[in-house]
This record gives C-alpha cells, sequence and structure tokens, in this order.
C-alpha cells in the first residue's frame, strides 16, 4: 500500500513549491516545466482540479523528491 493519499493536484502542485521547485514554463495551462537546483527539470501535467492518485503520487515523488509530509 503506498503512503499517499489521493489529493487535487493544486495542493500537489503546492507542495513541490514548499520544497524548491518553481514553475519554469506554462502557468495558465495544464502542462508546467517545473526547475530545481540540481534536479532535472519535471513537467506536471494536470490541471488544478484533478484528483491524483497514490500510484502517480509515488512516480511523481521519485522524480520530485516529494514526500507525504510534504502534502
Amino acid at each position: 500500500m503506498s503512503p499517499f493519499k489521493s489529493t487535487k493536484a493544486s495542493r500537489v502542485l503546492a507542495a513541490l513549491e514548499r520544497i524548491g521547485w518553481r514553475v519554469k514554463r506554462g502557468a495558465g495551462t495544464s502542462h508546467k516545466v517545473l526547475e530545481r537546483a540540481g534536479w532535472p527539470n519535471y513537467v506536471f501535467a494536470f490541471h488544478d482540479r484533478d484528483e491524483i492518485g497514490p500510484v502517480m503520487l509515488k512516480r511523481i515523488s521519485k522524480h520530485t523528491g516529494l514526500t507525504p509530509e510534504d502534502l
């Protein structure tokens, strides 16, 4: 079982920004390119109201360093 719970994309994006990611390109669209020093860019491809499930949150965490506690 995944330690992540389903949550809204807007909450995930806010958590990513709190841990140091910033929107490099794509503000106002569903596809945002995020950047953080020491990490490769990450494409966040969700609308704000989308519900992101535990499996996808686990995939996002592998690429971004997001933890369940960050949410």
